[in-house]
């Protein structure tokens, strides 16, 4: 018994890749994320979905290098907006508009 109480549970750091392994998990992420209206947690989803896909994949798609890749979904980053729609584009996602 004493073994048990003498081990702590492991917590394992939240990672949404992990969840993002099909197309319709990474579009109702996406749309959760759009509808924040928050432009660096947009960032930072383009980038979940990005490592969930394989960055390699993505940079080359894009035509960024991977550190460039990187930095511009970076936290804080301010990418231009072409760099946003490629990075879209290579994911797959399709940036949609409806009247609210």
């Amino acid at each position: 018994m004493s073994n048990l109480k003498s081990k702590k549970p492991k917590i394992v750091p939240f990672d949404a890749t992990r969840y993002l392994d099909d197309d319709e998990a990474i579009a109702e992420y996406m749309t959760a994320v759009l509808e924040s209206d928050d432009s660096d947690l947009l960032l930072a989803a383009l980038g979940d979905v990005a490592r969930a896909r394989g960055m390699g994949d993505v940079a080359k798609a894009t035509g960024l290098g991977r550190e460039s890749l990187y930095k511009a979904l970076a936290p804080g980053a301010k990418p231009r907006f072409d760099t946003v729609l490629k990075v879209a584009k290579a994911l797959g996602i399709q940036l949609t508009a409806k009247v609210a």
